[in-house]
């Protein structure tokens, strides 16, 4: 989960109030947030930090100083603060800035966002606390800077209108931050210290993504660095150009109005940029940032209710959602909320029933003892799950336990099988983490991978949850119970695979069939179906040579599947 750091003098004085340890982790649960180390004993308030953990990884604008500071103060007072400087979709107004989006850009890193803020002299708290911003933001909502990647400049020695476009990253040189010398784009990712952290985000890519002003100066690479010449703001600056580039247009847009609202809310005066595009983007061709695009949501006065489990009366709802910094309007027995702008985390009722429980505040609700004494025991799949790990542990096989959700490196390409047949994930926080499974055997050829110098032979085996695409079914997705096998050898063949098949069905007590199967992820003629009461429950065989290869596998394997739901059934 995020830490952030928040320097004592301005959380506070951005909180309204001064507050103990104690008051601290009394009000943090409003921002599912945690007090973790403050030492009051030294040091002095202006310069002492205190330690903050956030246990939501959907609420970004709390990744802050401001952020949490207004969340706690909302609460409190349940006074919303107003940015007048937000645009609707759809409006245009005029601007005395712009930034010019080339085509040669829409590839590679299409979207951009950007504003002006200018206020009181930057001081080494507020230089900081938005420096901690934009890591935060970039590494944790960003995805590592892949999706978002945020840029500070100082507008009054650029000369506009800015232009965003491709360059080629054999020619185009700069000097970057941190460094004296001028570097190519190929030199940056290759030797400078960000450049080799980021470059595997356009290492393949043939045209790089550059902004520059109207005058052709370098302002930054993004998502690699800024230049030393434009790209550097220091303690004392009074104004701020701030861009925001990145593949994902919605994540663009809030991250832009997430750190504009905090500007303002520290005193500075926010002014819009204009942001053209000669392709066509989710919110149209030309753009004036900071934007509200946020959709209102729904949610009927009953069904807070009985998610909640007490009686709550609709002004009590809607004043509840006020404190959480949501405006609303009601007709009948439905809320209508139009979420902040620098949320965008609504989507379903049941995240705004969510807001009115925190809004009430949980130590308002009493805790009940439950009404129905049950009696704990395995579920069926569990107990016949069981029974298949104990028939694999004596055929020889090790138990192995892996993650439900992995990347689309060991989903998808490693495994040579079509994309749409896994789910991602809408908005993870780590690439590594993008995808829920569909198969156990990513996780087993995994483990395989690094136990070549292990003797030989290698039997694992595996017993877990999987999501499986499911038009037909609710969300169109289903979670069935796999088991998943590997079996590693100099001798391991399709025959071998066959008689442990037939050793684990007699155990089972399951009368099968075999028929030929067609699965990309094994050998051609040397792999078999498997079909119990007339459907097919699973594979087996010899894995593909492709795939064995993309896991960094020497050694022959051969494994298969099964759907133990399926075969659960008598």
């Amino acid at each position: 989960m995020p830490k952030i750091e928040v320097n004592e003098k301005l959380f506070f004085s951005l909180l309204g109030e001064k507050c103990t340890a104690e008051r601290l982790e009394e009000i943090f649960p409003t921002a599912k947030a945690e007090l973790d180390e403050w030492d009051t004993s030294s040091g002095d308030p202006e310069t002492r930090s205190i330690k903050v953990e956030l246990n939501d990884t959907n609420r970004p604008d709390l990744w802050s100083t401001a952020g949490l500071a207004r969340q706690l103060r909302i609460h409190r007072t349940g006074i919303i603060p107003e940015y007048d400087f937000l645009v609707p979709i759809g409006q245009s107004p005029k601007t005395a800035y712009s930034v010019k989006v080339e085509e040669s850009v829409r590839k590679v890193r299409p979207y951009l966002a950007g504003f002006i803020a200018r206020g009181p002299a930057i001081t080494d708290a507020i230089l900081r606390d938005l420096i901690q911003t934009q890591e935060k933001l970039a590494w944790n909502f960003g995805r590592k800077r892949k999706s978002i990647s945020i840029g500070l400049y100082r507008p009054s020695i650029i000369k506009w209108p800015v232009h965003y476009r491709g360059a080629d990253p054999e020619t185009t040189a700069f000097v970057p931050l941190q460094e004296t010398r001028r570097m190519t784009l190929n030199q940056i990712l290759a030797e400078h210290p960000k450049g080799k952290e980021y470059a595997s985000i356009l290492q393949n890519e043939k045209i790089h993504p550059l902004l520059v002003d109207d005058a052709g100066c370098i302002l930054s690479y993004p998502p690699i660095i800024n230049s030393a010449d434009l790209g550097a703001v220091l303690v004392g600056d009074t104004e701020l150009f701030i861009e925001v580039t990145g593949t994902d247009y919605p994540s663009v847009a809030l991250t832009a109005s997430i750190l504009a609202c905090d500007l303002s809310d520290m005193g500075f005066s926010i002014e819009n940029v204009d942001v053209s595009y000669p392709y066509d983007t989710p919110f149209g061709r030309s753009l004036v940032f900071p934007c509200y695009f946020q959709k209102k949501v729904q949610v009927g006065l009953p069904a807070i209710v009985k998610l909640l489990g007490v009686p709550v009366s609709m002004d009590k709802a809607t004043d509840a959602l006020q404190h959480m910094g949501s405006k609303t309007s009601s007709q009948g027995e439905t809320i209508s909320l139009s979420p902040p702008p620098y949320r965008n985390d609504f989507l379903h009722p049941v995240d705004v029933i969510e807001d009115v429980l925190i809004g009430i505040g949980l130590g308002n609700f009493s805790p009940e003892k439950p009404k129905d004494f049950t009696i704990g025991r395995l579920s069926p799949i569990e107990q016949f799950s069981r029974k298949t790990k104990l028939s694999l542990v004596g055929l020889g096989y090790q138990e192995m336990i892996y993650n439900y959700l992995g990347s689309k490196k060991d989903y998808i390409d490693r495994m040579g099988i079509d994309p749409s047949l896994v789910v991602k994930i809408q908005n993870p926080m780590s690439e590594n983490y993008e995808y829920l499974r569909n198969s156990p055997l990513p996780g087993l050829l995994g483990t395989e991978s690094i136990s070549g110098k292990a003797p030989y032979p290698h039997r694992s085996f595996e017993t877990g949850k999987v999501a499986i695409k499911k038009p037909d079914e609710n969300y169109g997705i289903v979670t069935r119970q796999y088991l998943g096998f590997l079996n590693c050898h100099a001798q391991a063949d399709y025959n071998e695979s066959a008689s442990h098949m037939a050793s684990l069905m007699y155990y089972l007590c399951r009368d099968y069939s075999v028929r030929e199967s067609e699965d990309s992820r094994f050998i051609r003629g040397r792999q078999a179906g498997i079909w119990y009461q007339g459907e097919c429950v699973g594979v087996f065989g010899e894995l593909n040579p492709a795939v064995l290869e993309g896991f960094g596998i020497t050694m022959p394997a051969a494994g298969g599947e099964i759907d133990l739901d399926l075969l659960m059934q008598e």
